[in-house]
């Protein structure tokens, strides 16, 4: 297994510095024939997809987890287009980020690298797999993927169409890697290969990322749990809230950037929460409350402490009345994981201290926490959704995806 590992992290080291001389105008014709091959191979990713679900289901896993393992002809053509919409973007490597002259003559330039090799370990979601591909590609480094077992079909099936594609323009070497094994011992020899990789992305739940930073001897970035909130003002537009809160939370509720908590003003709550609930019961949403949401809609769950922690990503939805935006603000930041929230309200100043004051890396006014999404935000695409603040924040486009280096010329000189 340890040579196994090694195997593949050394062959990743010695292809990312091929990759990084390939020149732009082939990566795009690249992703181009990535985004073309996997729609022409629709028949087979989907009866590979078909069974990780029936085993999935077999397996009495929740239908949250399914919806996220489950590929459609539609979820294969958003995959499609995150990859064409990779070539719209400028190539972020070799960008001259800075220059000056110094009085001895010398020029030096600050110009964008590639990180190198990166190792992106995830759980359920397929779709994951050919946009890491293909953000990686773009920024010129090797991507080496670890996804659930529970995906393994999947994620095998889109890794082979999206090589082949690669392989079809004369690309003599592998610019990305799938670890096709599914023993969990190789996550820890994999966090120990710092000598070959760069950098670690850990996309999951609560428990993966512990455990990659815990035991990483590799720097990680982490995209932690998407403890999502919208702040309904005592200056809502009450039919704009009613929308916002439904989309973010019905619309696709087994992603980390739906809402989990819906904190309302108190001088709006009355009149508010009754319509919310309404709206909540079509999509059979489970509702957890405060004691003062429980006076209004009767016959609810009280929320326990723990709940204001939890993402749920299902349809159960927690709610508070708070006694003014000041409130709003410390329970997000206290409650929160930094994600994504917003704030609906039509008082500028509201909006104005809202995102000012709340330390997420997405800051939202008067739209769905949905939108905290790289192919929403034009990244083409996105590694996923950082919580942390070094050195990437939000969403993971090309740009979070590189560092940088000096560049210096002279003509001779020496210091004295």
């Amino acid at each position: 297994m340890k040579d196994y590992v090694r195997r593949i992290v050394k062959e990743a080291k010695k292809n990312s510095y091929l990759l990084s001389t390939i020149s732009s105008k082939l990566k795009d014709k690249a992703l181009l024939t990535m985004a073309k091959l996997l729609l022409e191979s629709k028949d087979f990713i989907l009866k590979e997809n078909e069974k990780d679900v029936r085993i999935a289901k077999r397996n009495g896993l929740k239908q949250s987890f399914i919806d996220r393992l489950t590929l459609t002809p539609k979820r294969l053509e958003e995959m499609s287009e995150s990859l064409k919409e990779l070539t719209n973007l400028p190539d972020p490597i070799g960008r001259v980020i800075d220059g000056w002259k110094r009085p001895n003559g010398l020029f030096i330039q600050k110009v964008r690298v590639p990180v190198g090799v990166i190792l992106i370990i995830y759980e359920a979601r397929p779709n994951v797999t050919s946009d890491c591909i293909g953000l990686c590609f773009k920024s010129s480094n090797v991507a080496i993927l670890r996804g659930g077992k529970d995906a393994i079909n999947s994620n095998k099936a889109i890794f082979k169409v999206l090589l082949k594609a690669v392989n079809s323009l004369g690309i003599g070497f592998s610019p990305f890697f799938l670890i096709q094994r599914t023993e969990h011992k190789l996550v820890d020899y994999l966090l120990k290969e710092s000598a070959y990789i760069d950098l670690v992305i850990p996309r999951g739940g609560e428990a993966l990322i512990r455990k990659v930073t815990q035991d990483s001897s590799i720097p990680v970035i982490k995209h932690y749990k998407g403890v999502c909130h919208i702040f309904v003002d005592a200056f809502a537009d009450i039919s704009k809230a009613l929308k916002v809160c439904l989309n973010a939370k019905v619309q696709r509720p087994s992603v980390c950037n739906a809402v989990e908590t819906i904190l309302v003003h108190k001088n709006v709550a009355k009149k508010f929460l009754p319509k919310l609930k309404k709206e909540l019961d079509k999509y059979n949403v489970e509702i957890r409350g405060d004691f003062m949401t429980k006076k209004i809609l009767r016959g609810i769950k009280l929320a326990k402490e723990i709940d204001w922690f939890t993402e749920y990503l299902d349809l159960v939805v927690s709610i508070k009345v708070v006694e003014d935006i000041d409130k709003a603000i410390e329970h997000i930041n206290f409650y929160g994981s930094h994600h994504t929230d917003t704030i609906i309200t039509e008082n500028v100043n509201n909006a104005r201290k809202f995102v000012e004051e709340v330390d997420s890396a997405c800051c939202f006014v008067n739209i769905s926490t949905r939108f905290s999404d790289g192919y929403q935000f034009g990244l083409g695409a996105e590694i996923g959704i950082s919580t942390d603040k070094l050195h990437a924040r939000g969403p993971m486009g090309l740009e979070e995806l590189t560092t940088y280096k000096y560049i210096v010329y002279g003509d001779g000189q020496i210091r004295e």
